[in-house]
């Protein structure tokens, strides 16, 4: 089990020590167990090396959907599909991996919709099920 820190106004993260590699597996699989799928994987090493000629080390942004939630808060209201999807970012650190995870009731704060603040709360507790799991 992991250790879960709030560490910035936007979310919560576990470091994992772990390699990169096995820290990208292990989220993705937490992930999975909690319904949700990787829609969108973003390079930014490669992306920054290939754009600007810059070293970063392993660092990937990937876009997750629970396919259900997300239902619920586009059947309330279709805008919010520019919250959508939820952010979960894997960068190698000194200590291993740091994951991080983007808090849905903080994108919720925009809202005042009771119910979509409820699907952001079920999001995010699933969240951190995933983040505990790890």
């Amino acid at each position: 089990m992991s250790n879960i820190v709030k560490d910035s106004s936007m979310g919560f993260s576990v470091t994992l020590h772990a390699s990169f590699a096995e820290a990208m597996a292990k989220v993705t699989e937490a992930l999975k167990n909690e319904g949700f799928g990787v829609l969108t994987t973003v390079d930014i090493q490669a992306t920054m090396k290939a754009k600007l000629n810059a070293e970063y080390p392993s660092f990937t942004i990937l876009g997750v959907c629970n396919p259900h939630l997300a239902h619920r808060a586009l059947t309330e209201d279709p805008h919010i599909s520019l919250m959508l999807p939820c952010n979960v970012v894997v960068r190698q650190v000194a200590e291993g991996a740091l994951i991080e995870f983007a808090d849905p009731e903080v994108m919720m704060t925009i809202s005042n919709d009771e119910a979509l603040r409820q699907v952001a709360a079920e999001a995010k507790a699933k969240l951190e099920r995933a983040a505990a799991a790890l």
